[in-house]
């Protein structure tokens, strides 16, 4: 039997896909976070800003529901389940199919959204801003249109790449779209004001796209003209896709209930949640998202072998590597949240107050981290049982359970009861996936899994404590050296715990770490 600590082969090939990945990932969050903080200097959290944000919404709508998400979560396990049984001719007749299909597609919902584009906004999006705002809004979305036909192409490059276990690129391709809208924040929108950052994302959109066609090139694409309407792999392709859809769709509506009802607070309440978000996702995507896009592959290869024996042992030590992670993160993220705002985006526009509202959103995101990163984990296992329907009847109920809190907390606690709301939600959906995760698999290691929570969680008790005195202390120091200091000392006594408490996840993060 296959000891505590001991990696299997399957471990062993996620644990080299993860190491690649999480330091590409690491390095596109780092980039993105340049972004934030140099768009935070200049725009703050204006009503400019408030704008730009609200315009994404329906470009970013279209593309997760099309070519995003749910493709993919759709057509990685096909498409690997062709190059398993070596079907090269058929994988790329797939490939080229689903490619046509979805460009069509894109281009017919981009031309529809941009001619209703004022009506979405007046109506839709944010019924609370000012009449300029609302025509700023609908200017910006047009513009922004364009990038969503081109990532609908570069979405599904990505996942062809992610079925070869080719990572770099498409990792790489995330950072050149932020480096594209720093410039545009850096050199444009001096000038031009938020128009500079949408011409920083339609050529970001576009160097996303072309760096991953090298990808394709490397790996013998063959291209063929054909909608492929009656190959039973794009019908299959299909099938999954159609519910992984309406699941996207609710978590788009979560983000559209927050727009509309931040529209309706204190200008620059959008903005604050959207800094927020984004510094809470910065842990989830090195860790979560980067070790579920390394290990969605490796379980869709096991389940079509049958090996589900193994599917569920590599699944819980992935589960657990993340949680061993995520919950000192969460907990850092709380308590050393204003200092961690400072020092990653107080200056220029971005002032004191700036910084309130923000911190103030962060403290109900920080502990939903844990609940979208193993969600993260789990969904992706269920995508590799060919079963995206269970995560979208939870994703649809916990949806629905968000906009019912987000309602019932704006009124007390403002902006901060969007981010409370969410995070209630999405720990319940968290919950339910595992447990339902575990019943279709025949157990997920409980006792391994409720050990880890516990002692992680005790680990990070103890690192909480001297961070939660330092941050109460008066001001004092450069925000960068207090910032960055009090992280440091958090980690260092997080694992100081773990040692003392002889955690066996240290190992499994080890094979991580060093590929083996």
């Amino acid at each position: 039997m296959t000891s505590n600590t001991t990696p299997t082969s399957s471990t062993r090939q996620i644990a080299r896909a993860a190491t690649l990945v999480m330091a590409l990932f690491l390095l596109s969050r780092m980039a993105g976070l340049a972004r934030e903080m140099i768009i935070g200097a200049r725009f703050g959290t204006s009503a400019d800003l408030d704008a730009y944000l609200a315009a994404f919404r329906i470009p970013d709508l279209l593309f997760q529901l099309v070519a995003g998400g749910a493709l993919g979560s759709a057509f990685i396990p096909v498409f690997t389940g062709c190059l398993a049984r070596q079907d090269l001719r058929g994988a790329w007749r797939l490939f080229s199919a689903i490619t046509n299909l979805v460009l069509i597609l894109m281009t017919a919902l981009a031309v529809l959204a941009a001619v209703a584009a004022p009506l979405l906004v007046r109506h839709m999006l944010a019924p609370g801003f000012t009449p300029n705002q609302q025509a700023l809004t609908t200017s910006l979305m047009r513009w922004m249109l364009v990038s969503t036909v081109i990532f609908g192409v570069s979405g599904i490059i990505m996942g062809v790449l992610n079925s070869f276990q080719h990572f770099l690129l498409p990792a790489l391709a995330p950072v050149l779209y932020n480096l594209s809208i720093i410039a545009g924040a850096w050199f444009l929108a001096p000038g031009l004001g938020v128009y500079g950052l949408v011409i920083g994302v339609v050529v970001g959109a576009g160097l996303h796209l072309d760096v991953q066609l090298f990808g394709l090139w490397w790996h013998g694409a063959r291209y063929v003209v054909t909608l492929g309407l009656q190959d039973p792999k794009v019908r299959e392709v299909g099938h999954l896709m159609a519910p992984r859809v309406l699941g996207l769709a609710a978590v788009q509506v979560n983000f559209w209930i927050n727009t509309l009802l931040a529209s309706a607070l204190p200008a620059g309440s959008l903005s604050a949640l959207n800094y927020a978000w984004l510094l809470m996702l910065l842990p989830q995507g090195i860790v979560a998202q980067a070790m579920a896009t390394a290990a969605f592959p490796t379980f869709a290869a096991l389940e079509a072998r049958g090996q589900s024996g193994e599917l569920r042992q590599v699944l819980s030590r992935t589960l657990r590597a993340v949680l061993f992670l995520t919950i000192p993160a969460a907990t850092g993220l709380f308590v050393w949240r204003v200092p961690l705002v400072r020092m990653l985006l107080e200056r220029g526009e971005f002032t004191a107050h700036s910084t309130e509202l923000t911190a103030y959103a962060l403290a109900f995101y920080a502990f939903g981290l844990v609940g979208h990163s193993v969600v993260e984990i789990v969904a992706r296992a269920f995508y590799a049982l060919h079963d995206t329907r269970t995560p979208v009847v939870i994703g649809v109920g916990s949806m629905v359970l968000n906009a019912l809190l987000s309602l019932g907390l704006r009124g007390p606690l403002g902006h901060a009861g969007l981010a409370l709301a969410n995070t209630l939600a999405t720990t319940l959906e968290m919950s339910l996936l595992a447990w339902l995760l575990s019943r279709r698999l025949g157990g997920l290691e409980w006792t391994r899994l409720w050990s880890t929570t516990a002692r992680a969680g005790l680990a990070a008790a103890a690192m909480a404590i001297p961070l939660a005195w330092a941050a109460s202390a008066p001001r004092s120091g450069p925000a960068l050296l207090v910032g960055a200091g009090g992280l440091a000392i958090g980690a260092l006594i997080y694992l100081a715990g773990t040692f003392l408490l002889r955690m066996p996840e240290i190992q499994i993060v080890r094979h991580i770490v060093t590929r083996r």
